[in-house]
């Protein structure tokens, strides 16, 4: 890697990995599809799609049905060099006509989850596609419908071939999602993680920041957590560094190569693992301590039953619901116990930290400030 190379970017290309897609892009590409052979009788194949940073990939179809009034398409995903347990799961996507002024309106089929507890992104009773695929799938229902006189009034259902099965092997039946997967993606990409190639690009990327005089660099989980750095404080894209789940690999790096800040920014949930000491964020090896964010709340002037009701809550994003509905800044608690582990990590080092904690949405919800 030269000395101009770093970023999210560079990072991924110098693990030497294929990165994949996302059960959300796979979905929008069966979609696409289907709803052009609804409206042309021919399906496109291979479909191409535009991702949220604008790539276009194209997807074989492995699955094409046209009957009155609906068709279905369906794409295998491919994840990659990820291990992802729905690589290789076929993602089918029936696309309906619905009277006028309809909208689209979103249907959990075969192998596709239910919410059933609160703390999600999605209300109770909603399918388990989440908002971004969502609104992947209406914009490219509407190009189809702009490009071929359709309404755009249309019932997607999103089906999951051993869906339910391969749940099991995911956290979705302890956060109550029943009865399959979730369709997942932000980006539409999924970045494949190699423990330690993506730790050695961690390292690279800190050096190659160094080398080119940045003194303040951000360490993110992901690339809605890098738009947020990036708008708070204009760092350039070489100060940016795909942490991913991997927090004590650049805190550790960060000690022996000091740079003169270092901003952790990331989701609530994910920070509050490293708030009570966790290194490595991944939802395998560490989980939310809904107890631990409740003594959190204490601090913060919580009573004792919202403090039992943060102990219990489904999911982080619950608890930090709860908190911030009677004014108990759980999200910048959460934030000063990371940068608190932060520091301990660094051990002295001459690094200032500061912890921002964001939503699903990318918006602020805690700050640490800098220490």
């Amino acid at each position: 890697m030269g000395e101009t190379e770093g970023g999210r970017s560079a990072q991924l290309k110098h693990t030497g990995l294929r990165p994949g897609w996302t059960t959300g892009a796979c979905a929008t590409a069966a979609a696409t599809a289907a709803y052009t052979a609804l409206l042309t009788g021919d399906f496109p194949d291979p479909v191409t799609i535009t991702l949220p940073k604008g790539q276009t990939p194209a997807f074989a179809l492995a699955v094409e049905e046209l009957a009155e009034g609906r068709a279905t398409a369906g794409v295998v995903k491919d994840a990659g060099d990820d291990p992802d347990v729905t690589h290789g799961a076929l993602v089918r996507v029936t696309v309906r006509r619905l009277p006028p002024d309809s909208g689209v309106v979103f249907r959990a089929g075969p192998g596709v989850g239910t919410v059933t507890l609160p703390g999600l992104p999605l209300d109770v009773g909603e399918p388990a596609i989440n908002p971004v695929p969502r609104q992947m799938l209406r914009e490219h229902i509407e190009r189809v419908a702009a490009e071929h006189r359709g309404s755009g009034d249309v019932e997607v259902t999103v089906s999951v071939d051993d869906g339910e099965e391969i749940a099991r092997s995911t956290w979705n039946p302890r956060l109550g999602i029943l009865g399959g997967l979730s369709i997942l993606g932000t980006t539409g990409v999924v970045v494949p993680y190699s423990c330690s190639a993506w730790i050695d690009s961690i390292r690279r990327g800190v050096d190659v920041a160094r080398a080119a005089g940045h003194t303040h660099v951000a360490g993110c989980t992901g690339s809605t957590s890098e738009k947020t750095v990036v708008t708070e404080y204009g760092l350039p894209e070489l100060a940016l560094l795909d942490m991913g789940d991997f927090a004590g690999a650049v805190l550790k790096y960060v000690r022996r190569h000091p740079v003169d800040r270092l901003t952790v920014c990331g989701g609530f949930a994910k920070l509050s693992k490293l708030a009570a000491g966790h290194l490595d964020l991944h939802s395998a090896r560490s989980q939310v301590d809904k107890p631990f964010l409740a003594g959190l709340a204490r601090r913060g002037g919580a009573d004792e039953a919202l403090a039992a009701e943060v102990a219990v809550a489904n999911t982080g994003l619950a608890a930090l619901r709860l908190c911030l509905a009677r004014g108990v800044p759980l999200g910048d608690l959460v934030a000063v116990a990371a940068r608190d582990q932060a520091l301990s990590v660094l051990r002295g080092a001459p690094v200032v930290v500061d912890v921002i904690c964001i939503d699903r949405a990318g918006a602020v919800v805690g700050r640490s400030g800098v220490r």
